[in-house]
């Protein structure tokens, strides 16, 4: 008999430092407490080794993939932007692995959510470009993380979004507008080929898209709805909608290895 109660493996990628002597890698515990108490599913984290992974094998053995915000920028060569500015954070090691990762993913029909850096990650893999400084640019907010309250202010609503009626982000939370919090000072300038806007903030931001032609779940938003509340209507539904979609695909290798 099949097992119904089903646990997928779902990766969370993980950024490259070097505080001291030696590279870490690692990711915030928000992350990997949401893959499991939300969608669902056993975290496993993706270090940002880049070639050094076996990414046709780790796609293979993958039920989802989560693509974690982060301090760190997309370094503006994978946009053709040569020009970065002193003390920006970017994180190379990070980019040569989730890149790539991001298209064979989603290739192979694995579901993927994005969170903050990761709606960036995935428009620039796929062709994108991005806003580097969002609150220099006329006419838009500043969607920066606030710096003058405490820890949790900085995660409450900043703004509404509007959503495209009929989307896959519609279909999910069945509204069409809702509130987000913002911490984020790029975002999507130039849409991907093969991404559908789901939402924008009131002053035109790309605030979510899914992949128009994609094989299962595969969807990103700019705020964080990890933080703070994951019983929070919005953000239950985001990660419920991504559990099953692991479930499935971990349920469609069950059935597949027990037939061979």
């Amino acid at each position: 008999m099949m097992k119904t109660n089903i646990v997928p493996l779902i990766g969370v990628t993980a950024c490259r430092k070097q505080p001291g002597d030696h590279p870490l890698h690692s990711v915030s515990e928000k992350y990997i407490t949401c893959v499991s108490d939300a969608a669902g599913g056993l975290p496993v984290l993706i270090p940002a080794l880049a070639e050094r992974l076996d990414l046709p094998t780790l796609v293979e053995r993958l039920d989802g993939l989560m693509l974690t915000g982060s301090p760190s920028n997309v370094e503006p060569h994978h946009y053709g932007r040569p020009d970065l500015d002193a003390g920006d954070d970017c994180d190379a090691g990070r980019d040569s692995t989730t890149l790539p990762l991001i298209r064979a993913a989603i290739a192979a029909g694995v579901p993927v959510f994005g969170i903050c850096r990761g709606i960036q990650e995935l428009n620039v893999a796929l062709g994108g470009s991005l806003h580097q400084k969002i609150q220099e640019i006329p006419g838009k907010f500043d969607h920066r993380m606030r710096r003058d309250v405490d820890f949790d202010a900085k995660y409450r609503p900043a703004h509404p979004i509007a959503i495209t009626p009929g989307g896959v982000l519609h279909g999910l939370l069945g509204v069409e507008s809702a509130l987000v919090n913002s911490l984020h000072a790029q975002g999507i300038d130039r849409l991907a080929p093969g991404l559908t806007v789901e939402a924008v903030a009131p002053d035109g931001i790309v605030e979510s898209v899914s992949v128009t032609e994609a094989k299962a779940f595969a969807l990103a938003v700019q705020w964080h709805p990890e933080w703070p509340n994951l019983e929070e209507p919005v953000s239950k539904a985001l990660f419920a909608g991504f559990g099953a979609a692991c479930r499935a695909r971990a349920a469609a290798r069950l059935a597949a290895q027990v037939a061979a």
